[in-house]
């Protein structure tokens, strides 16, 4: 399998509405002007490597992640291409677009784009960034606003660059008005979706998400199973939830067919992402089995 939505950082040092982000310990942040936790507690020291993101992965049997970044974390450009370095086969990696110039893209796979956190979130003001990653051959990864506000935009976009390769996330934050309207931009041949944080999104209901599960099947009669892939948002979700309990409630459902959770788990973000090799992983047994 294949998680297209997890982040990394030896230390966060972000913002949030002009707020400072950092870690407290014990797996807490200042987000702003509160203190939530960012991560399980357990992480005493604040440190969200890799390696503690590959354990996780080896046990759940995932493959290969794509690390996308988030203003609240700060720019982990420098971080992500000794990730991308070190375990090549493992890790697709974003530079962060902020809006002081474009991003440096030597040794990463894409390009981040945290749309609805923009100061100017009018997308054709920053058509450079999609200049730069069709001319690069890079993807591009948006978390855009809510609803439609920016879909037109992205549409023409997309439209201008058929050949780049962008992913929607948040699933179209879909529990947000007008999120299937995002969701539509993946009839466009270029454009695909994310499930990163839908777990955090229907929270509410909890696990195993069937409002999750229902979503995912309206998105497929919109755009297509073979335009959506899976995502975890780790470390955030693992503060409600496991790794493995992030994906399993799809695997375990009898809504989806096999053929479609092969698509939505692995296929598609195999093929959008450009892995290679993946390992061979065991099924380890835990012990409350």
């Amino acid at each position: 399998m294949i998680d297209a939505h997890v982040h990394l950082w030896l230390e966060q040092r972000g913002t949030v509405g002009g707020l400072p982000v950092y870690g407290l310990g014990g797996g807490r942040s200042m987000f702003g002007n509160e203190v939530v936790q960012m991560l399980p507690p357990y992480l005493t020291d604040g440190v969200n490597s890799a390696e503690r993101l590959l354990s996780c992965m080896d046990f759940s049997r995932i493959g290969g992640a794509v690390v996308t970044q988030e203003y609240i974390d700060g720019n982990q450009d420098d971080y992500l291409r000794r990730v991308r370095e070190k375990w090549p086969e493992r890790f697709r990696v974003t530079a962060l677009y902020e809006e002081n110039g474009l991003p440096e893209t030597d040794g990463v796979d894409g390009i981040k784009i945290c749309a609805g956190r923009l100061r100017d979130r009018d997308l054709a003001h920053h058509a450079a960034v999609f200049a730069l990653a069709a001319e690069k051959d890079l993807f591009l990864a948006i978390d855009m606003a809510d609803g439609e506000e920016q879909t037109g935009m992205l549409r023409e976009l997309a439209q201008q660059y058929p050949s780049l390769r962008i992913a929607i996330g948040h699933f179209g934050m879909v529990t947000r008005p007008g999120w299937t309207e995002q969701i539509r931009l993946a009839c466009l041949r270029n454009v695909y979706i994310e499930s990163g944080g839908i777990t955090w999104l229907f929270n509410a209901e909890y696990y195993p998400y069937p409002s999750a599960v229902r979503a995912i099947l309206e998105a497929r009669d919109i755009c297509g199973m073979e335009k959506l892939m899976w995502g975890s948002d780790y470390p955030r979700t693992m503060t409600a939830i496991t790794y493995r309990m992030s994906w399993d409630f799809i695997e375990k459902s009898s809504l989806l067919t096999e053929r479609e959770k092969q698509q939505f788990l692995h296929e598609n973000a195999y093929r959008f992402y450009r892995f290679g090799n993946l390992p061979e992983l065991p099924l380890i047994h835990h012990m409350a089995e």
